[in-house]
């Protein structure tokens, strides 16, 4: 669960962007994720606020340079399945709010830990129409082999947003599709948003692990 943490970081560092500077509107998503990454990645590495772990510089990190370019609503709606479209626009609203809320801790707690990994990409075969597209990309660690990860990537009226990861072959929507189905099972839709909520709570009462020095 760690190394799939670290993994996700990654791949969502890759994706930001300093939110005061716009990319070209014509400017293709692989190129963007080219573009930014190394930037973003030694940021994080670099920066030793956030190897200590300092909860509000990570989490300020996140809030303006990820989220921005992450679909969370949709991953939500994803996630959720068939019971998104049983929620009221208030749930819908809740629910997402949640989620957002728990990728924010999920990429807090893995930036603090990137170290020495970094990302290489694969050439992206799409066509210049596309609006969904999917970004192909390694992980270099230190040791071991490298890590095929890959992400999808929607275009949006705000831009190219993305909306779901492959890690170590498993898509983060679908892992949380499967735990969305079984709390709304026991307790419904309000009863996810009250477990999200109470989990959300518990991480934001934790400190951020940092990496081994």
């Amino acid at each position: 669960m760690k190394l799939i943490k670290q993994l996700i970081a990654v791949a969502t560092v890759a994706m930001a962007v300093n939110a005061q500077a716009a990319a070209p509107a014509n400017e293709a998503p692989d190129v963007l994720v080219k573009r930014i990454s190394q930037e973003v990645i030694e940021t994080a590495k670099s920066d030793k606020a956030i190897q200590s772990g300092d909860q509000k510089k990570v989490l300020d990190l996140v809030e303006s340079k990820i989220l921005p370019y992450v679909d969370s609503q949709r991953m939500t709606a994803l996630a959720a399945g068939r019971f998104w479209r049983d929620a009221s626009p208030e749930q819908q609203k809740a629910l997402s709010d949640q989620f957002r809320t728990l990728l924010i801790f999920t990429y807090s707690g893995a930036l603090s830990q990137i170290k020495n990994e970094t990302i290489e990409f694969k050439p992206m075969r799409s066509d210049p129409t596309d609006n969904e597209v999917e970004v192909r990309s390694q992980v270099n660690v230190a040791r071991g082999e490298p890590i095929p990860l890959n992400y999808r990537v929607a275009k949006t009226p705000a831009g190219w947003k993305i909306y779901d990861i492959n890690v170590l072959g498993a898509w983060l929507v679908e892992t949380y599709k499967g735990t969305f189905a079984s709390e709304i099972g026991k307790g419904g839709i309000d009863g996810l948003i009250k477990t999200l909520t109470e989990k959300n709570k518990s991480l934001a009462n934790k400190p951020l692990k940092t990496v081994a020095k």
